[in-house]
């Protein structure tokens, strides 16, 4: 399956869920909730999985945890905040890099319209 196409079917899950639980909620309860609903429509979901980093002779077996990995291909980030700020993308982008990863998304559930709240980020590699 493409990025793309698991990209579409994340979208539309989280719209789904945004739907019926609307914003304010914590971001492990969008997280659990949106792994549970990937899983449903057949795909393969990791949460929290750790990501390791090495820098020159540092290695570390857990640099960070992205909080759901979809298809061993897509990085979801969730949040929960009043305001995306730059630095969320920029964490997304390190992720995907570090994990080397094609395309991830951001998304924050606590807005009024979850389409304002969805950013695709991608990896050039």
């Amino acid at each position: 399956m493409h990025e793309n196409e698991i990209t579409g079917i994340i979208v539309d899950a989280s719209l789904h869920i945004h739907q019926r639980l609307g914003p304010g909620l914590l971001e492990s309860v969008y997280e659990e909730i949106l792994a549970y609903e990937l899983a449903k429509r057949g795909l393969h979901v990791n949460r929290q999985v750790g990501i390791p980093v090495e820098y020159e002779q540092v290695h570390m077996d857990l640099g960070f945890r992205a909080d759901i990995i979809v298809e061993n291909k897509v990085i979801i980030e969730i949040k929960s905040v009043e305001a995306l700020a730059p630095v969320h993308y920029k964490q997304v982008l390190t992720y995907l890099r570090l994990a080397q990863k094609k395309v991830g998304l951001l998304i924050n559930f606590n807005v009024d319209l979850l389409k304002n709240g969805i950013k695709r980020v991608v990896n050039n590699l």
